[in-house]
């Protein structure tokens, strides 16, 4: 009878070995699922970071176009609101974007800007609410500060006028304030370059981790091939030992 305990054992040796293998398999499967959602987690977040490095590019070039290209494409020049004058329209620390304009064109309803004083660098912009032209041939302009209940005081010449204002900028003008023409130079491009070379890592990352991801995902195909041989395996050696 001692002889026959061996062949009696082995089939439950046999069953007691897959059942422990399948227990691995299982806690290995288990244990796939928190990679996987990590991985889907850094996936969602790279995406994120490169959808939010292509808005602030776009903005970054926005900006620079209209503060800094189109005045300059026009001749013209970008000024900060500093007074309460023309609220609520363009309040203190609005970007007012100058465009030089002729005098013949300038019309009633106009916000010009022009000297406080002829040859004097400090000037208004203020809505003209008047032009008249002198006997002599002379234009001269009447404005007023949308906020102000009174006109100016004195009327504006045409030697003090630098043109009128194309379009305006909410809050910019703080910005333009703070940085001054050396900085703005260099600043922008620093901005435009970090925006661009972050979006360009945080691509090459996200191709990389989707390569990572096919090639884990091709793994389980290959794994359940040996699983299903090595259970086909088993089964013969049950099958054997049953025989003995």
């Amino acid at each position: 009878m001692s002889a026959a305990s061996p062949i009696v054992d082995s089939p439950r040796r046999a069953a007691r070995l897959a059942a422990e293998k399948q227990g691995k398999t299982r806690s290995k499967r288990g244990s796939d699922r928190p990679s996987t959602q990590e991985s889907d987690l850094r996936q969602l977040l790279r995406a994120l970071g490169t959808g939010i490095a292509g808005a602030l590019f776009a903005m970054v070039l926005a900006v620079a176009a209209l503060v800094i290209v189109v005045p300059m494409a026009v001749g013209g020049q970008a000024l900060t609101v500093l007074t309460n004058s023309m609220a609520p329209g363009m309040p203190p620390g609005t970007l007012a974007i100058m465009k030089p304009t002729p005098i013949d064109d300038i019309k009633v309803g106009d916000v010009m800007t022009y000297q406080i004083r002829s040859g004097d660098p400090a000037v208004v912009s203020h809505r003209v609410v008047s032009r008249s032209i002198s006997t002599d041939g002379e234009t001269t302009f009447i404005t007023r500060g949308d906020n102000n209940d009174l006109d100016d005081a004195n009327p504006v010449t045409a030697v003090q006028i630098r043109g009128t204002v194309w379009y305006s900028i909410p809050l910019l003008g703080w910005v333009n304030s703070a940085l001054t023409g050396g900085m703005r130079t260099w600043i922008v491009p620093i901005v435009v370059a970090i925006c661009f070379g972050y979006g360009a890592w945080a691509f090459t990352s996200g191709f990389r981790e989707r390569r990572r991801a096919a090639r884990d995902s091709a793994r389980p195909r290959k794994t359940h091939g040996r699983r299903s041989s090595a259970r086909a395996t088993e089964a013969l050696t049950d099958a054997a030992g049953e025989r003995r």
